[in-house]
């Protein structure tokens, strides 16, 4: 979802430096074809190398092109010796048997170029059975409103409204009308891949016990140091990027603690973490839900999100009970979306700061709605405090999580980003609480659109939250 123009950024943030990072080409390569003869264009020595094999992506490798052609070779090297490492690629399935699939963009219509660029994806898409549906959360409509114009002639989208300000609201809205079995959520700053809603669909027909599916989120452009700083800092939107479908499910163990195991294709067991750091294999820019575990968990928490004081959130709330209501989450990176990433510096520090914020505000939402996820909360502080410690002192040292000390240097990214992102944290809790309290008081000041709410298809959502 664009960023609400109604949300200015913080007051005092640093302005990058024009001498900072980038640009940085973005190329696709096909692995099973020749590897690419690289060359300096312009003023821009650095390409980002996404190495794909039936579309599907299998690695990344970053390339320097100052460094002359022996390096560039050795710099590709990984991805020459990946083509003899790769498996088998799954079959496909019949057409017959794929879900008609509902797609919903919540959008407030800010920035009319990139969702029309979102849009034009969407006619590419290789897929029998679905629909889009644009949720418009305007508070108000202009007078020279664009989006007529931009639905003009696209077969298959609709839009409906969504009064209550807020991404949570606009989700359920989307919900509410959805015809599809499956629902699948993205955000209107991004361009699809043209498979993106058949790996989704072959995903829930091969596992049909899972009830969600996460997708792999790449940059769409690599052109600013704002752009540049978020890859280096989040290695994609919560953790490091992996190229490996994965399952993931969730085991209950004494005091309501919960550790969520992630399997391969195989079954072998890969790593286990907390439940609360599933942001690691899922985001709300590429996330589908079956319909009816949408309608049993009664949607997205109205008080989570862009466009509420929580500011963010909403996304992981929900994938988390998935989980901790006993479903199981697939992880298909076949299921590509291209986000556009902050441009400007100034919003991404108002980004992080809103992360934090949204982080512990979703923490916050758990406990008040099912007060065992207090006690797995404290049963797993310690390594969970230990683990930020060493996250936060990595990041402040400029690498990245998890990453080797010569992996990085001090200006991967600046540390004032680290620490905008750890001030808000605190103060997630009672923003969460103001947003409740906003919930209601929207609702009492409109009580037709909130009893409009209950009765919809979604039945509670947002009365259970």
């Amino acid at each position: 979802m664009t960023t609400d123009p109604r949300t200015q950024p913080e007051e005092g943030a640093a302005v990058a430096a024009t001498a900072g990072p980038g640009p940085i080409r973005i190329e696709m390569v096909d692995l099973e074809g020749p590897l690419p003869d690289l060359r300096v264009e312009g003023d821009v020595t650095q390409v980002w190398v996404v190495g794909r094999r039936a579309g599907v992506p299998q690695l990344i490798v970053e390339v320097d092109l100052s460094e002359g052609p022996e390096a560039v070779a050795e710099q590709l090297r990984p991805m020459a010796e990946s083509v003899g490492a790769l498996g088998l690629l799954p079959g496909g399935v019949d057409e017959s048997a794929l879900p008609r699939i509902s797609v919903v963009v919540p959008s407030i219509i800010a920035r009319t170029d990139e969702l029309r660029t979102c849009l034009d994806g969407f006619g590419s898409l290789e897929y029998h059975d679905f629909e889009i549906i644009l949720v418009d959360n305007r508070r108000e409509l202009p007078a020279d409103d664009p989006l007529p114009g931009l639905l003009a002639g696209r077969e298959g989208v609709r839009s409906v409204r969504a009064l209550r300000p807020g991404i949570s609201a606009a989700r359920n809205a989307g919900i509410a009308a959805a015809t599809g079995e499956i629902v699948v959520f993205t955000d209107d700053d991004v361009h699809v891949d043209r498979r993106w809603l058949r790996a989704l669909g072959e995903r829930f027909v091969r596992q049909p016990e899972l009830e969600a599916v996460t997708g792999l989120i790449l940059p769409a452009e690599l052109e600013t140091p704002a752009q540049i700083f978020f890859e280096r800092y989040y290695g994609g939107f919560s953790g490091e990027r992996t190229f490996a479908p994965l399952t993931l499910t969730a085991t209950r163990r004494p005091l309501g603690r919960s550790r969520v195991v992630v399997r391969d294709v195989t079954g072998h067991e890969v790593r286990t973490f907390a439940i609360y750091g599933v942001g690691a294999y899922g985001a709300g820019a590429n996330m589908a839900f079956r319909r009816s575990t949408l309608q049993r968990l009664g949607g997205f928490d109205l008080a989570l999100g862009t466009g509420t004081q929580a500011r963010g959130g909403e996304d992981l709330a929900t994938l988390i009970d998935v989980l901790w209501d006993g479903g199981s989450i697939g992880y298909e990176p076949a299921a590509v979306v291209h986000h556009k990433h902050r441009r400007e510096y100034d919003e991404l520090v108002h980004q992080l700061r809103g992360n934090g914020l949204g982080f512990t505000a979703m923490l916050t939402s758990l406990v008040l709605h099912d007060p065992r996820h207090l006690l797995a909360l404290g049963g797993q502080l310690p390594l969970a405090l230990r683990r930020m410690g060493s996250q936060t002192l990595a990041r402040l040292s400029g690498r990245r999580a998890g990453a080797e000390e010569a992996a990085g240097g001090p200006d991967l990214y600046p540390k004032e980003l680290v620490l905008r992102e750890l001030q808000g944290m605190p103060l997630g809790p009672s923003a969460y609480v103001r947003s409740r309290r906003s919930a209601t008081r929207w609702s009492a000041e409109h009580p037709e659109v909130a009893e409009a709410e209950r009765s919809s298809a979604l039945g509670a959502a947002g009365t259970r939250r």
